[in-house]
């Protein structure tokens, strides 16, 4: 897959779908990379010039030294659209990339044609601020693969662990492969998360989308955030934990698949 130099670092990105569909770009969630939206990049590339790409220090992008913050995250994104010449794109953003999706759509309303937040947060308070805290210590102490089963039992329903679903073995393994310096870096941004000022300042359409069951972002969360952001939809995937739209794939692609059009 092709890289851009962005920002001081080699940015892991691939493209699909038509070359004059409308863009949309997809960013992943934290100790994931771009190959965890294949069922979106399959379902949208059809009438959608998808852009997926691997946040800093995940999947084949490059791990700076850290702290991060999301103002850099950002930054990165922008600078992966203009090095491909992308002016405006929708925005689909799962956790960390629903939390750098706000950053986007408060700092930079004119290049966001619309904007799904996902299973995500606007502010850390004290007791998420401490969960990455202590995601922190772990990494530093035992490496990344002691994450993986937790990570795992955080992300998804017992059922769907128990079902081992195709892409489960591969969520694991990339897991275990995130760079160190890079989960801690974005683990850092997380810790510092505050968008929540600026949410009654968004002029994208918005669509917060969250698993029923998500511990991370759950539902009032999400609905919260909803009531901040002026004209934004709320709606639950039901029986989906954290990666809802890996663990619901169908549910979640038809609630984007809706929402778009309605924007476009």
């Amino acid at each position: 897959m092709p890289t851009a130099h962005v920002n001081g670092i080699a940015v892991n990105y691939r493209i699909d779908g038509p070359q004059q569909g409308p863009w949309i770009t997809f960013g992943n969630s934290l100790c994931c990379d771009l190959s965890m939206w294949e069922p979106q990049a399959a379902h949208f590339s059809r009438r959608y010039r998808v852009l997926r790409y691997d946040t800093r220090g995940h999947g084949r992008s490059e791990a700076s030294s850290g702290p991060y913050t999301f103002d850099l995250l950002v930054r990165d994104v922008i600078g992966l659209w203009d090095a491909l010449g992308i002016a405006r794109s929708h925005w689909v953003g799962l956790s960390m990339g629903g939390m750098t999706g706000f950053g986007l759509a408060i700092g930079y309303p004119q290049r966001v044609l619309s904007l799904v937040c996902c299973d995500c947060r606007a502010q850390a308070p004290a007791a998420y601020a401490a969960f990455m805290a202590e995601r922190i210590r772990i990494t530093r102490e035992q490496g990344m693969g002691a994450l993986v089963e937790p990570t795992l039992a955080r992300w998804f329903l017992p059922q769907t662990i128990a079902a081992q679903p195709p892409w489960l073995e591969a969520l694991r393994a990339g897991i275990a492969a995130t760079s160190a310096d890079g989960h801690i870096g974005c683990c850092e941004a997380i810790r510092a998360l505050d968008y929540e000022p600026g949410l009654a300042g968004i002029t994208s359409a918005c669509l917060l989308i969250g698993g029923e069951a998500d511990v991370g972002a759950p539902p009032e969360v999400m609905r919260a955030i909803a009531q901040r952001v002026p004209g934004a939809r709320h709606q639950v995937i039901a029986n989906a934990g954290h990666i809802c739209n890996l663990e619901r794939a169908d549910a979640f692609n038809a609630a984007v698949e809706a929402f778009l059009p309605a924007v476009a």
